[in-house]
């Protein structure tokens, strides 16, 4: 079964998304994304959820932790439901980063955090206990949302019989990804990515000649630099078309790609789906935070 890698629409000044809807079936690929996804599905009960290599099928109460880049999906299997409802929230990977999970207070957090790295599955009674306080982080907004959400993983963190689902070797985590000059890079790109970027002024800022940098930044990511750059174009595409009414032909534009057709065929190739069906199949209610 082909993985494919999700650009999340979160940008480097979100703290955390949520994601609500309510459908009838599910029809999103097996994929895996750079950030910490906290997934409840309630009416659900016959559907198959495969994390990892760990695959089962759920109940009518699903409440499961993914860490970054562990690949997973839920397909609508043997599942009746014509009402299934999911809240996804999604938050970058150094919000709360080792330095801070170091700490004794959150011990807890970072062994759960830990252990998030192969998906962790949550027992009906916890899952009664905090679905209320999920479905209700919507209504909060700025630094309380921000507190709600790290009192809820914190009470996620000491809860009883929790199951860890996959095996550490399932995780599809690029370990050489980390790199100062690579940090550079990427913070370049999501200032400009608006604009023309050369592979020559992007080289320049590593110090390092055009062919090395190619041959550096394919090695670290496992992407070529016109692929990385399009990810990032894509992804800040991604948030306009949720967020805005804004036309796909000036979203393309704007977000660096100089016509519609090259924007539609990256979209296509990296999100498998068209800008508009995109758009179309963000019915339900985002938030940023």
């Amino acid at each position: 079964m082909n993985t494919q890698r999700e650009i999340t629409p979160l940008t480097q000044y979100d703290c955390f998304t949520l994601f609500s809807r309510t459908k009838k079936q599910f029809d999103f690929p097996l994929h895996y994304h750079d950030e910490y996804e906290l997934n409840l599905i309630i009416n659900a009960k016959n559907a198959k959820r495969i994390v990892g290599n760990h695959i089962h099928v759920i109940d009518d109460l699903e409440l499961v932790f993914l860490g970054p880049n562990l690949s997973h999906a839920w397909f609508t299997h043997e599942c009746k439901s014509a009402e299934i409802k999911e809240v996804t929230i999604q938050f970058h990977k150094d919000l709360l980063d080792d330095t801070m999970l170091g700490r004794n207070q959150l011990s807890f957090m970072r062994n759960f955090f830990e252990r998030s790295k192969k998906g962790i599955a949550f027992s009906e009674e916890t899952i009664k206990a905090v679905k209320p306080r999920i479905l209700g982080l919507s209504q909060k907004s700025g630094f309380d949302s921000i507190l709600e959400l790290f009192s809820i993983l914190h009470d996620l963190s000491i809860s009883r019989n929790m199951l860890t689902l996959s095996d550490a070797a399932f995780n599809n985590e690029n370990s050489n990804y980390n790199s100062r000059r690579i940090e550079k890079v990427f913070n370049y790109l999501n200032l400009n990515y608006s604009q023309e970027v050369k592979l020559s002024d992007v080289a320049k800022l590593t110090n390092m000649p055009e062919v090395s940098f190619s041959r550096f930044i394919k090695k670290r990511t496992g992407k070529t630099f016109i692929d990385s750059l399009n990810e990032i174009r894509v992804a800040h595409a991604s948030r306009l078309l949720i967020d805005t009414t804004t036309t796909i032909s000036e979203i393309a534009y704007s977000c660096g790609f100089n016509n519609i057709s090259n924007f539609n065929r990256v979209f296509k190739r990296k999100k498998n789906t068209t800008p508009k069906e995109f758009r179309d199949n963000y019915s339900g209610t985002r938030v940023f935070i």
